[in-house]
């Protein structure tokens, strides 16, 4: 299956970027290339494009789609890239963009694991390495099921999910999203499967414990906003609302200067802000892009630059 993913907030990331024909800027989720191309075509000579990304398919589909332009593409993961810029030498990017959660392309290949749309081995890994979603859910304890499915899917029949989960695989392994799914489907009220599928929220919370995905955030907002050069833009996609509040929280960490109590008559603790943020609200999808682009719903742009 051809990698296909339909970028969204496209026009809104670029403008958010104010890209310079001769910077250097670094797409840490390339994915099928859709920013990736707009952020190249608007590069001069002696500019720079380095497109990050865990899933090989994405690194071979990028290379290819980026052939004619002055790009690099990686394999690896955008937590890593520091580590990475150094490696190739380059001391500071003068863009960053991160465009969270699963692909379009990961969802729509069945034989990922991803989708509870399709019958597939229970896998989730982007990297495509390491345990998958099969070890998680036939390995990981009750308590530890109940606990991830309802703070990384925010559902609140986690623990009757989890429970049937436990005495479901301890007749035979849970090995296809389907089987999962139906375990699902049948721990949830009538009621809720009949508003919609029940299904989203807790493949949600396996995914992102397949995949580390907080833990990966929360590293690779700092690394990136480090490899940042001064006015130096990073600009991240979210798609829920637990991502959007790790990325919000860690922008205003940035941008807070002083600490000292507010009833000193000076500042003492000589902090400053080290970002500033480019829009204080997040930037959502216009209605125009809404009407084409259903995964655009629920995406939120923040931007920020560094001082």
């Amino acid at each position: 299956m051809e990698f296909s993913h339909l970028p969204v907030l496209l026009e809104e990331s670029i403008e958010g970027l104010d890209i310079k024909p001769n910077g250097i800027y670094v797409d840490c989720t390339v994915g099928g290339a859709g920013h990736a191309t707009e952020i190249a075509k608007r590069l001069g000579s002696g500019g720079l494009l380095i497109g990050l990304d865990r899933d090989p398919d994405a690194v071979k589909a990028a290379s290819e789609r980026l052939a004619g332009y002055n790009a690099r593409i990686i394999k690896s993961n955008y937590s890593d890239i520091d580590r990475v810029l150094a490696s190739i030498g380059v001391d500071g990017a003068d863009g960053i963009l991160m465009d969270l959660g699963v692909s379009s392309h990961q969802l729509d290949t069945p034989e990922r694991g991803f989708s509870y749309h399709y019958d597939a081995p229970l896998d989730m890994r982007m990297s495509q390495e390491g345990a998958s979603a099969y070890d998680i859910v036939n390995g990981w304890s009750e308590e530890q099921l109940a606990k991830i499915i309802f703070e990384f899917g925010e559902e609140k029949f986690s623990r009757r999910i989890a429970k049937n989960i436990v005495h479901e695989r301890a007749k035979k392994p849970v090995k296809t999203t389907l089987e999962f799914a139906e375990i699902v489907k049948n721990s949830v009220p009538a009621a809720v499967r009949r508003e919609k599928n029940p299904c989203k929220k807790t493949f949600q919370a396996i995914r992102i414990a397949v995949n580390g995905e907080f833990d990966h955030l929360s590293c690779g907002l700092d690394a990136a906003f480090n490899s940042l050069k001064p006015e130096g833009r990073l600009a991240v996609i979210t798609f829920h609302s637990l991502e959007d509040r790790i990325v919000k929280q860690h922008f205003a960490s940035l941008c807070k200067g002083c600490i000292c109590p507010p009833d000193f008559p000076q500042c003492v603790c000589g902090r400053e802000a080290l970002g500033r943020l480019v829009n204080k609200k997040p930037i959502i999808a216009s209605e125009g892009e809404l009407e084409h682009n259903n995964r655009s719903r629920s995406a939120k742009l923040r931007i920020i630059e560094r001082r």
